[in-house]
């Protein structure tokens, strides 16, 4: 054993401690028969990352469950890598680069691929390194990167396999288009905010009965690409209209006036305008009409011009020169439309409104829905098996309310859009062959083409969805396509656990394709974390300012700290607020464990104590191991059902409390008695109790518990040492019950010297009455630990109060009165003669309030918080001079 230094000092200790971890190979796992696998793959963070608090809770309580399991004999996996983050990773080297005067188009693909290369192995590896400061136990020697040539051929291998299945299709569809970004994003990656904005009412002439349609817009601009106007077939207020057609304000143009359902005649004025390329419900309407599609913006959020007709594509999609518009970004088209729209007649009224925008999920500007010819997933076919995996039990949703957030996303997903107009990320495998038009889509590059036999070839040059790479996450990491030995040994995983923000994104695709390409789960149960907000519950952001950086969190207070306080009265899916008071308390926390082992320590250093469990256990050495047993049972319970903040709450409560402020105060008295016989079953016991309690934190706090286990032990490390397990040997209910009893006892003579003003230094008499037998054995067997715990000089037991002073103060328990000799808690004439003056004091206070609060003026020019606060001063007077009569009184 090694004595522990004085303080606990985290700074010191942790790294040294995650060092060595990984030198031993702690977090290393292998396929091994005899023992049952349990895997985590990691949520892999974007390289362009910086450790925020979303990553320590996520990966916390990641950490939490891989080193609960390796200890409990599992050969637990916890597989690391990290994300290419296409989107995020080409922005940040694009701007790099723009900083050098450099454009990507002035370098080409290959000169920028370089360069976002050189960026990942400069800037890729700086989350990892952050991972490991909170004490993440991943096996770093599998560690994936999403590009790596494992990864690459998986995203090949699905997409070949899904083309040839036509899951996986080309074609000009409606997409959300980011004009920041010039790209396309999924459904998923659209966050919806709520903005002002306006109802434009727009009049239209019918040709042929010269009336005016009514209808309202919030994007008057792309009223230049309209192809139709649709009113509902029931609506009455229209029976004469239907087979008309409307002339399109400024531009001159014939449309015709469509039937359909997608007018709702409750709604407003039950007439729309249907802009096929630029609203997805209206290129539904325009599918169904066989309407043209006409393309009013360009790709960068301005509107088209003469430059741009040549990007219409015969049968798909019109590009309009926009005449005297082209060129201006939206929002300035929008108000010279509006201008002259008034001006000509066509502009009825404009209405305030709070509606919900589509915004960029990476850059946050609006989203514009446009015609593009992009590549698509058929979700149908691949939705259906991921729904009846989770509604028939394979997979759960911890908590469970996040199932119908899943399956809401699935039973109403649309087919994904999985091509980006980006260079870094997996470029499509699709060729086209520029002779006869053929696409070939392959794993790898074909020297010519199959149907004409050309060689001039030209790869697609978008790149996947970044989504669509970590959805093969679970498996592609562990080998697949290969039929890996890994493989076969780690999957299907079992616990994912992530943020409930990203169950559309990720969650659902990964269920998808596992069930797709390896005809299994990903997982069986999916945990759910809730965000980390400030303290005022507001989300963490950078125009807010109150984002908190973790790594300054543990370079003031430990690691520890940070993970114990971001699972302190944490519950699955809930969001938490983030309190540096909290933090101070679980540090305080982890120092209290600290003392308490360097006092045990101290006293067992020189000491023999015995192996087996000793034969002369007191009733308070009983007492402690009945309770921690019954923690073993309850927190492995909480762990298993993912209830992890109430675990460590009761391990908390236990080793604060029961442990560190009962027990050892218990037993102080027979380890200063050399005499005592059952001094060795108390050191045996105080040792016992800590190491369980130390590997029941470990999980939570790996650090200190770490530090102080090696130590205590002797053992290499408390990783590898056995998880507790609850034993029937160690369950003694009548010394829980009796040591119940005698605190209760302990705490009604604490609290009677508390309301006298007795100092712990004053020892007092304690006189223990009950006419039960029962109970009097209960206190002759803790008589001497009640008695350090009581500050009594003596204890008597007695089955009535004969002869005890009449003025003795009591208090009673549900089992006992007892009795102090007045005398022996105060000198009655100096506590009368103090008394005395403090009932003078309070006297002259309330003389004092009550002259202020009868003044007039006070009353009339006092702010009302001050006349309150004097009222309440003078409450408190009068409550605490009746207590100094009542003692005066019972003197």
């Amino acid at each position: 054993m090694k004595e522990l230094q004085k303080t606990y000092e985290p700074k010191e200790i942790e790294e040294k401690l995650y060092k060595r971890w990984e030198e031993k190979g702690y977090f290393r796992a292998h396929v091994n028969p005899e023992k049952t696998p349990y895997t985590i793959v990691m949520p892999p963070p974007n390289i362009t990352g910086q450790l925020h608090m979303g990553h320590a809770i996520d990966n916390t309580l990641q950490d939490i469950l891989i080193r609960w399991k390796r200890m409990q004999g599992y050969e637990a996996l916890w597989q690391p890598g990290t994300d290419h983050a296409s989107i995020a990773t080409e922005a940040r080297v694009v701007e790099t680069m723009r900083k050098e005067g450099i454009t990507k188009e002035m370098i080409g693909r290959e000169g920028f691929l370089e360069r976002a290369w050189a960026w990942r192995e400069k800037y890729g590896s700086t989350i990892v390194s952050q991972l490991k400061k909170l004490g993440s136990s991943c096996d770093w020697e599998r560690e994936r990167f999403t590009m790596d040539e494992g990864c690459s051929d998986a995203v090949k291998e699905v997409f070949v396999r899904l083309y040839n299945k036509d899951l996986i299709y080309r074609g000009s569809r409606m997409v959300n288009w980011c004009p920041t970004c010039r790209t396309s994003i999924s459904d998923a990656e659209v966050e919806y905010e709520e903005q002002d904005s306006f109802f434009y009412h727009l009049l239209y002439p019918v040709k042929e009965t010269g009336e005016m349609l009514e209808l309202a817009t919030t994007r008057p601009e792309t009223m230049l690409g309209d192809t139709a106007v649709a009113i509902n077939p029931d609506d009455e207020r229209y029976m004469h209209l239907h087979g008309c057609h409307v002339i399109l304000p400024l531009l001159n143009k014939e449309i015709p006036i469509v039937l359909d359902e997608h007018a709702d005649k409750e709604k407003g004025t039950g007439v729309v305008k249907i802009t096929p390329a630029h609203d997805p419900n209206d290129f539904e309407v325009g599918m169904r009409h066989d309407l043209p599609r006409v393309r009013v913006m360009t790709y960068d959020g301005h509107m088209t011009g003469a430059e741009n007709v040549e990007e219409s594509v015969e049968g798909e999609v019109e590009v309009l020169d926009c005449g005297k518009y082209a060129g201006m970004t939206a929002l300035d088209a929008r108000a010279e439309i509006l201008k002259d729209l008034e001006a000509g007649g066509y502009l009825k009224k404009v209405e305030p409104l709070k509606h919900e925008v589509g915004t960029c999920y990476r850059c946050h500007s609006t989203i514009e829905p446009m015609i593009s010819k992009q590549w698509f997933v058929r979700m149908k076919p691949l939705a259906e098996p991921a729904i009846k995996a989770v509604t028939d039990g394979r997979i759960r949703f911890v908590p469970d309310r996040f199932t119908k957030t899943y399956l809401n996303w699935m039973n109403n997903t649309r087919d994904w859009c999985i091509s980006r107009q980006l260079w870094w990320g997996h470029q499509i495998p699709a060729w086209y062959c520029e002779d006869c038009g053929e696409t070939i889509v392959a794993k790898e590059a074909p020297a010519v083409c199959p149907k004409c036999g050309s060689t001039h070839l030209t790869q697609d040059p978008d790149t996947l969805d970044t989504w669509f790479s970590s959805a093969l996450w679970p498996f592609s990491t562990l080998g697949w396509p290969e039929e890996t030995e890994d493989l076969r040994y780690f999957y299907p995983t079992n616990t994912l656990v992530t943020g409930y923000d990203i169950i559309g994104f990720w969650v659902s695709r990964m269920i998808f394709s596992g069930l797709a390409y390896t005809g299994d789960i990903p997982f069986d149960t999916v945990y759910i974390h809730g965000l980390v907000r400030d303290s005022q519950g507001r989300k963490m952001s950078k125009s807010l300012g109150n984002g908190i950086d973790p790594l300054e969190v543990i370079d003031q207070y430990g690691a520890d700290a940070l993970r114990m306080m971001l699972l302190t009265g944490n519950a699955p899916g809930n969001d938490m607020r983030f309190y540096y008071e909290r933090v101070e308390s679980c540090r305080n926390f982890a120092n209290k464990i600290w003392n308490a082992a360097r006092f045990i320590m101290m006293n067992i250093e020189k000491a023999e104590i015995p192996e087996a469990m000793p034969e002369n256990l007191t009733q308070a050495d009983r007492w402690i191991l009945s309770r921690m047993n019954t923690l073993v049972r309850d927190v492995t319970e909480n762990m298993d059902k993912f209830e992890l903040g109430i675990a460590l709450g009761k391990t908390y409560d236990f080793a604060w409390d029961e442990f560190c402020d009962w027990y050892i105060e218990m037993v102080k008295p027979r380890l200063y008695n050399d005499t005592d016989e059952t001094k060795s079953a108390a050191l045996w016991t105080l040792q016992t109790v800590l190491k369980n309690v130390l590997k029941l934190l470990h999980p939570f706090i790996p650090f200190v518990t770490e530090e102080i286990y090696t130590n205590l032990s002797g053992e290499e490390s408390i990783m590898i040492s056995s998880w507790p397990v609850y034993s029937e040997e160690l369950h003694f209910a009548e010394d829980e019950r009796d040591v119940e009893i005698l605190k209760e006892a302990v705490r009604k003579v604490r609290a009677l010297r508390t309301d006298m003003n007795v100092a712990p230094s004053r020892k007092a008499a304690v006189y223990v009455v009950s006419g039960d037998p029962d109970i009097r054995r209960i206190f002759e067997h803790g008589k001497n630990f009640f008695a350090t715990l009581s500050y009594a000089s003596e204890v008597f037991i007695r089955e009535d109060r004969e002869g005890i002073d009449s003025k003795a103060v009591s208090a009673v328990t549900a089992d006992v009165t007892l009795y102090i000799p007045l005398s022996d808690l105060v000198d009655v004439e100096k506590e009368r003669e103090r008394l005395t003056k403090e009932k003078e004091r309070l006297m002259n206070e309330l003389r004092r309030s009550d002259a202020m609060l009868t003044n007039e003026k006070f009353l009339a020019k006092a702010p009302e918080a001050k006349i309150k606060e004097e009222q309440d001063k003078r409450a408190g007077y009068e409550v605490m001079l009746r207590q100094v009569e009542e003692r005066l009184s019972a003197l």
